[in-house]
């Protein structure tokens, strides 16, 4: 494979056209991928939360279930993305007192033909956009960031994780 191959956008024909990459060829291995994201906001909102004192309920349980929905509807969100057979998402959403806010940790899984980054990067920022929504009325300045793939497996690139990329030693 030539280095220019390998750095082409998988998505775009030599004419510059989107399609669907073709997994037809690809043989299915365990795929899984976990994503983060977080929420911060004030001390007071963070408390209000935790004590079951929002408008709209529990937030936390509500971010839980809109982000595996979320998960289970990406390729309905994201052009060019394929419909997968999901087997496993899972929502963590753990209170951080020194952002103050909550974190959120996303991981999706397959056994397929293609990766569930998406899925899980999908589920992490709808679950962040949920307690957003879930909690403005107590605090319209919460600010939603640091959304981002921290690892991926499987597949014919193997292992992946961020804090491997960060530190510039390659997983495989």
């Amino acid at each position: 494979m030539t280095k220019e191959r390998e750095t082409r956008l998988t998505h775009l024909r030599e004419d510059g056209r989107a399609e669907m990459v073709d997994v037809g060829a690809k043989g299915e291995t365990e795929r899984t991928a976990v994503a983060a994201g977080a929420v911060i906001m004030s001390p007071e909102t963070l408390q209000a939360i935790l004590k079951g004192d929002a408008k709209k309920g529990d937030v936390i349980a509500v971010a839980r279930i809109a982000g595996i929905m979320a998960a289970k509807r990406t390729h309905e969100l994201i052009p060019l993305c394929h419909p997968l057979a999901l087997t496993k998402i899972a929502i963590d959403i753990m209170p951080d007192e020194a952002l103050p806010g909550l974190r959120v940790e996303a991981l999706a899984r397959v056994t397929g033909k293609t990766g569930v980054e998406m899925e899980a990067l999908t589920a992490a920022s709808v679950a962040c956009l949920t307690i957003y929504d879930m909690a403005k009325a107590l605090d319209r300045a919460m600010v939603i960031s640091d959304i981002r793939l921290l690892e991926k497996t499987g597949g014919k690139s193997g292992t992946w994780r961020a804090e491997d990329a960060a530190h510039g030693t390659a997983s495989r």
